[in-house]
């Protein structure tokens, strides 16, 4: 059974000055200097994106939500998120990079280290449905530009992710931005990523 991921029981990290919650979406206003990352390439440590999650134990489950952002500073990015902690975590989202493009990608850390796999999509695009299917410790993410037909950015793993994780939406401005993202149709329900045979 399906059931709105906005009445779960909520835990807010790193919560921003600004935030509006109603039954049907939560709005995410960003300030400046907020961004997840760890060390690789960069060699910086950022820790400070405002997250909305909640907590389950069960093994499979789907996480789908739409995402509207109104960014235009390189780097602001909001999409979904499961953070266990500072040196173990996953976002996928839409990074603002200039007028043409953006990156749509995903950041995967484990042990204290992130990568970035993305593909470039058009800067226009303010509208994004993610999908974040689990089955124990691995992870599916996916994307839709319709809200209907969904494609995959990435399969991984989460070290410490065979334990009860936290999931749920972030948005942030790495750089000296500032924007709203409007997270709704928030659903979690049974898993939709089926095991390999």
């Amino acid at each position: 059974m399906t059931e709105p991921f906005l009445n779960k029981e909520l835990t807010t990290l790193n919560a921003p000055k600004k935030m509006e919650q109603t039954d049907e979406s939560l709005v995410i206003h960003t300030e400046p200097g907020t961004d997840l990352w760890q060390r690789t390439y960069y060699g910086f440590q950022n820790d400070n994106a405002p997250m909305v999650q909640t907590q389950t134990d069960e093994p499979s489950f789907s996480f789908v939500t739409k995402v509207e952002n109104e960014s235009s500073h390189r780097f602001d990015q909001a999409g979904i998120v499961v953070y266990l902690d500072s040196d173990n975590w996953i976002k996928a989202s839409s990074e603002y990079e200039n007028e043409d493009y953006q990156r749509l990608g995903s950041v995967v850390t484990n042990g204290g280290y992130s990568d970035w796999a993305s593909q470039d999509i058009d800067a226009a695009i303010t509208t994004v449905w993610y999908r974040l299917s689990r089955r124990g410790p691995d992870f599916r993410v996916e994307y839709s530009l319709d809200g209907t037909n969904f494609k995959q950015i990435r399969i991984c793993h989460m070290d410490k992710g065979d334990a009860p994780v936290s999931f749920g939406v972030y948005a942030c401005s790495p750089e000296n931005g500032s924007f709203k993202a409007t997270f709704s149709e928030m659903t979690i329900g049974p898993g939709v990523w089926e095991a390999h045979e």
